[in-house]
């Protein structure tokens, strides 16, 4: 409760206990102020009212005005959001220690049940989590959970909670209640957590819309997010239900009626204006729809108003209709922006499309309509521009499909002239009748009168075209002329995984149709297949698209079945094409709610059987068209492209209602599939005039009766009879929550799998590995929403295994690194950090992922002594240490950042590489065909020598190890004096490393008396400018070691060590004799150094000298290294003072460290990385909030 203020100025007037705060200050000093500025502005101005309650009035009015005048002055006017808005977001950022980036979207005051009790607080919803604080009583408790993790929202009431938001994760569910407005409330949290969906499915991280409409006066505590996320809401809304392109933004809606010519009557409704359509929604569901396309608009005037009907506005349109509207509120706004909009659109239309025009929108008294040629194309539907001009795209090759391929490949059927193509005559001449009454095109009314027709099949000569209108795609393929043309050009000749696919499936596409059994049809198939897998990479090709194009190929031309397959793809069946068919999934979970609640008897049954799973698929992806004839599924995508989505379930109930009773009878999923397959195979449409296509799929027949024939039309009737109640904003509300649920199920599957895939090598437990899985993609995804433009953010390949789908880069791995590694070092953790990112990143592009992640983590936490030492030991030496890191530089950068060929690197300690040559010329020629891959012959052998060693369960061993430098030495013992800084027995520590320390920098000074390199006893050889070749390990002393040529070695042999280990096509040429430049011939010598004559004592060992002719190619053993020696003077290459003799190796470190208890103590220790992750996900808020790149993100 906040203190009264010492100093206050009220007003109270006479005989009333009411007092009325003017003022108020900390200090007399504050307060006199104010009663000053009284005295002077107010007091002389109250004699002038009569009676007291005036006064207070006017005092009253006086304090508030100038209250709302300074706060008005104080809101900066570039900020969008009110002030109290303001700082309730700031409040949110101080609170969850949430970075700038992290925008507010809206906050409300609610409780939070923990256990029985609710907490009153705020919860915040902010475009990444939902917040929730409280403090009452003492008691704090504050909630932070991402949108990414929420598995299900729930609204619901119960008796212990009153009407309340569910809320689950994988760990917990939670539970909010006592809402001002619990539906808004639910309804933005659930497209928050579906923003967060998609950025899972698809990585698009949410950012705001700047291109929707804003308001014309800001809403009171409103943020502008909130206000988006409302109009990005209602836009989706607007598209679906005019099935309109993606890419359309409503731009206002307002309430009017609608003349209806064919009944006489204003409708009352809702009219929508967007950048390119007017449309109209009637309050009744079903009494008439109308898209107007702005392209279309000719006239657009203010009608005389009259009291029958206020302010009428009537439209014109190309083809001669005219469209009234009355009873709108704002008319002269309204006007003013459709003229607005009309001004914007092009006017010019390209070539071809009026005369489409012409036949598409027709005068609804012209009587020519039916009187059409059946060979003329226009008769099949509104032919694209393509039909009217030489296509040059497919110029020497098969000829574009210029119409529907049904057309084309009619077989001469009696059927035409029979009672069925009598039958086909009057649905054509209904259809006609049709247009004339409702008008013909995109501006027709659509009314209930237009879905019976549509039920009742839509003549084969006119479904082309009334596909392209109910889809949608007529719209997008008019306002794209020439595009498919061009895209087909693109992307013909062009290979790739989606085209091979095609390829592979084009055979299989109807195969039983006679359109698909020629040359003619298939090139048209997969023209239509490229050119959709060219301009949505995304989704490429998925199966079923072969099947369902097929389809559309038969009754449209190509141009046209490439915008119905876009229509398809990406509005009216969304994610259904994807590699994880996500949108199919999720109306697979509709379909088994909605299962649940029309035939819940047989719903149990289902679960049990499992079938629901495995019909649905088959059923929605391919629209009925692979498991039912031919003749019947082509009426079930008519009613599809009218209804939606809707139409689908609605059947697939119909169809489950009727074989109830022998699916609650099966036994198991295959008789229950046995049923439904044989059910499917016998729906048939007797009114078909084309000659029955024989069904592939397998006729399921028994000892019984034949099976029984079920109409499609009947079924279609029975549908909307028992299931016709379905509405399609339901359905939408639906996918929200099972999207939710598909993906997050996705997710798990993806963590499994990659968890399974790591598990084998790794020493950490299965749930330390999902827990270290669920920390490592959290960072990955941090970086996409707070992320400043890094590579790991760029757009994640859903095509990638599951383990190379989440990368991290540097930056995040030392986030990581800091909190879970075991080895805190200070100020020096980044640093080492840094070093095993290196070490990690075998194909240096500058990211790891999960199992590269987990064996770095494995590596410090796991195994004994030795192993743990030995990754302490590679992170300082070469990649792990950047040669600026030590104090030589330049000699250490000779060796390591010269050439550096990633493709080898990481398998260097695993191979022994030949390099057989006999002049410098041929060793470079062949460094540089390892360099480019595929170019050498000897390639392919080096590359199957890689994968064999690869796949042998190979261990590293401490021999392997290349010895280590005096500034590399330098460097491990700064990280272990910082490592042991916080530690509860440093004291011993520091004593225990400082012995071992001047120990080994002991035993690298007598190691460099050993390590004299001989020097060959040739007249040639000059004692000051010779150097013999350098052996992999140290070289014991020998009769040379006297010779003065010997001090002037300038490396060191542990350095040859790491640069054979990190580059395998350096050997030789970083290992070359340095001659006096006399050069020597092809008798020059070669260094043959075998493990077998290593020696375990001082890390030394013996060397032979064997000339090239001497040694046969058969005697060479597989683990030899033979270096070639042919070079120039070292003196130009390698400048140095550093004294470079003296080195150390592994085996004297362990050795070393292994007298000291306290520091085998510390090694052997046992670490808890549950715990640490536990902590690592406490602090990772406050923490991301101060890291470096969420920053300078915000001020980028």
């Amino acid at each position: 409760i906040a203190r009264v203020a010492p100093y206050r100025i009220l007003h109270q007037t006479q005989d009333s206990q009411v007092y009325w705060a003017v003022a108020c200050g900390s200090s007399r000093k504050e307060i006199t102020k104010h009663w000053e500025w009284l005295e002077n502005n107010l007091l002389q101005t109250l004699s002038i009212f009569d009676n007291e309650e005036d006064i207070t009035t006017f005092v009253k009015g006086k304090i508030h005005g100038i209250i709302a005048e300074e706060n008005k002055n104080e809101q900066p006017q570039s900020e969008e959001d009110p002030g109290k808005f303001k700082e309730a977001e700031l409040k949110m950022r101080k609170q969850f220690g949430m970075p700038e980036v992290e925008k507010l979207v809206n906050y409300y005051s609610c409780s939070y049940w923990k256990g029985r009790v609710p907490r009153q607080g705020w919860l915040y919803l902010t475009v990444n989590h939902l917040c929730f604080y409280s403090f009452l009583l003492g008691k704090e408790v504050t909630l932070v959970i991402q949108w990414v993790d929420v598995t299900q929202l729930e609204k619901n009431a119960t008796l212990l909670f009153p009407e309340c938001i569910k809320v689950s994760t994988r760990d917990s569910e939670l539970y909010f209640s006592m809402f001002l407005n619990i539906n808004e409330t639910f309804k933005l949290m659930e497209q928050l957590a579906n923003i967060a969906m998609r950025q899972l499915l698809d990585n698009e991280s949410f950012l705001q819309d700047k291109s929707l409409p804003k308001p014309r006066r800001p809403l009171k505590n409103i943020s502008a997010l909130k206000r988006d996320l409302d109009a990005r809401a209602k836009n989706e809304c607007y598209r679906a239900t005019f099935r309109l392109p993606k890419d359309e933004c409503l731009d206002g809606h307002t309430d009017c009626t609608l003349w209806t010519p064919f009944n006489k009557m204003h409708i009352p409704g809702q009219m929508f204006v967007s950048n390119n359509y007017i449309c109209f929604a009637s309050r009744a569901e079903e009494a008439c729809h109308l898209i107007i396309p702005l392209r279309e608009v000719t006239i657009v005037e203010k009608a005389d108003s009259s009291s029958v009907l206020p302010s009428p506005l009537s439209i014109s349109t190309k083809s001669k209709m005219t469209f009234f509207f009355a009873n709108l509120k704002d008319r002269d706004f309204l006007v003013q922006r459709i003229s607005d909009f009309l001004q914007r659109t092009p006017s010019k239309k390209p070539c071809g499309i009026d005369r489409e025009w012409k036949w598409n929108v027709a005068d609804p008294s012209s009587e020519e309509i039916p009187e059409l040629p059946s060979s003329s194309p226009l008769a099949v539907s509104p032919t694209s521009a393509l039909s009217h001009r030489p296509v040059s795209f497919c110029a020497g090759q098969v000829p574009t499909a210029s119409q529907g391929l049904l057309k084309l490949f009619r077989r001469n059927s009696e059927e035409l002239s029979g009672p069925k193509g009598a039958k086909e005559k009057m649905k054509e001449e209904s259809w006609n009748i049709h247009f004339f009454e409702y008008g013909r095109g995109m501006c027709m009314y659509r009314t209930a009168k237009t879905r019976e027709l549509v039920q009742k099949g839509i003549p084969e000569n006119l479904r082309g075209e009334l596909w392209l209108l109910f889809s949608g795609a007529w719209n997008e393929m008019v306002t794209h002329p020439g595009y498919y043309g061009d895209l087909v050009e693109k992307s013909m000749g062009r290979y790739n995984l989606a085209t091979e696919e095609i390829e592979r499936d084009l055979h299989r596409s109807m195969p039983e149709h006679p359109a698909f059994q020629n040359e003619f049809g298939i090139a048209a198939l997969r023209r239509v297949l490229t050119a959709y897998a060219f301009r949505n990479p995304t989704i490429g090709y998925c199966q079923a698209m072969n099947i369902v194009t097929s389809v559309l190929l038969l009754y449209c031309n190509e141009e046209e079945a490439f915008w119905l397959l876009v229509a398809l793809c990406e509005r009216m069946l969304p994610d259904y094409y994807n590699t994880r068919v996500v949108g199919a999934l999720v109306d697979q979970g509709i379909f088994e709610e909605l299962t649940r609640e029309y035939l819940p008897q047989l719903s149990e049954k289902m679960q049990d059987l499992g079938v629901i799973s495995t019909i649905s698929l088959s059923w929605f992806l391919t629209l009925f068209l692979s498991v039912m004839p031919f003749e019947s599924a082509v009426v079930i995508v008519d009613c599809f492209f009218y209804e939606g989505i809707k139409f689908i379930l609605q059947v697939s109930l119909a169809i489950l209602d009727a074989n109830m009773e022998k699916l609650l009878q099966c036994c198991d999923e295959g008789e229950a599939m046995t049923i439904l397959g044989r059910y499917l195979d016998n729906v048939v449409n007797r009114q078909s005039v084309s000659p029955p296509i024989p069904h592939l799929h397998a006729l399921l027949t028994s000892g019984d009766d034949p099976p029984l024939e079920i109409d499609i039309f009947e079924l279609i009737k029975t549908s909307y009879e028992k299931f016709g109640n379905l509405k399609a904003d339901d359905i939408e509300q639906m996918r929200f929550k099972q999207r939710l649920k598909v993906i997050q199920s996705l997710e798990d599957t993806a963590k499994k799998s990659v968890v399974r895939a790591v598990s084998g090598d790794i020493g950490f437990s299965m749930e330390e590995l999902e827990e270290l899985y669920v920390v490592f993609k959290a960072k990955y995804l941090m970086s996409c929403y707070w992320g400043n433009n890094r590579a790991a953010a760029a757009r994640r390949d859903q095509s990638l295994p599951y383990l190379e789908q989440y990368r991290i880069d540097m930056e995040q791995f030392k986030e990581l690194f800091i909190s879970l590694t075991p080895w805190a070092c200070g100020a020096h953790t980044p640093v080492l950090a840094a070093r095993l990112f290196r070490l990690l990143d075998e194909n240096r592009d500058s990211l790891i992922n999960f199992k590269e992640f987990v064996t770095g983590m494995s590596g410090m936490y796991h195994g004994d002594l030795t192993e743990k030492l030995k990754v302490l030991y590679k992170l300082h030496l070469p990649p792990a240490l950047n040669p600026e890191e030590t104090e030589s530089a330049l000699e250490a950068t000779s060796y390591f950042t010269e050439d550096v060929t990633t493709e080898v690197s990481p398998f260097v300690s695993e191979l022994d590489i030949c390099l057989h040559c006999e002049s410098q010329g041929q060793s470079m020629d062949y460094v540089h065909a390892l360099k480019e891959k595929g170019t050498s012959p000897q390639d392919y052998r080096y590359y199957l020598r890689m994968w064999a060693k690869e796949k042998e369960n190979k261990k590293e061993t401490i021999k392997d190890l290349p010895k280590m430098s005096q500034e590399q030495f330098i460097e491990l013992c700064k990280t272990l004096y910082n490592m042991f800084s916080e530690d509860p027995v440093e004291q011993e520590l520091y004593h225990a490393i400082a012995t071992v320390a001047s120990l080994l920098l002991r035993i690298g000074e007598v190691g460099k008396k050993f390590s004299n390199r001989p020097t060959r006893k040739s007249e040639d050889c000059k004692a000051n400018n010779t150097q013999d070749p350098v052996s992999e390990e140290e070289s014991p002393t020998s009769e040379q070691s006297q010779n003065s040529a010997v001090e002037q070695q300038p490396q060191a042999d542990h350095e040859d060590k790491a640069s054979v280990d990190a580059q395998p096509e350096k050997t030789q040429q970083e290992n070359q004799t340095l001659g006096d430049g006399s050069g020597e011939g092809q008798g020059s010598p070669l260094q043959l150094l075998s493990d077998d004559e290593t020696k375990d004592d001082m890390s030394m060992s013996s060397y032979s000298m064997v000339s090239t002719g001497s040694l046969q190619c058969e005697d060479i053993a597989d683990d030899t290294v033979l270096v070639g020696c042919e070079g120039s003077s070292a003196a130009a290459r390698y400048g140095s003072t550093i004294d470079t003799d003296w080195s150390i190796s592994f085996e004297q470190i362990l050795a070393s460290m292994l007298t000291e208890t306290a520091l085998v103590n510390y090694f052997e220790k046992k670490v808890n990385i549950l715990q640490k992750i536990k902590d690592q996900k406490k602090v990772e808020r406050q923490f991301s909030s101060s890291s470096d790149y969420e920053l300078s993100s915000v001020s980028g």
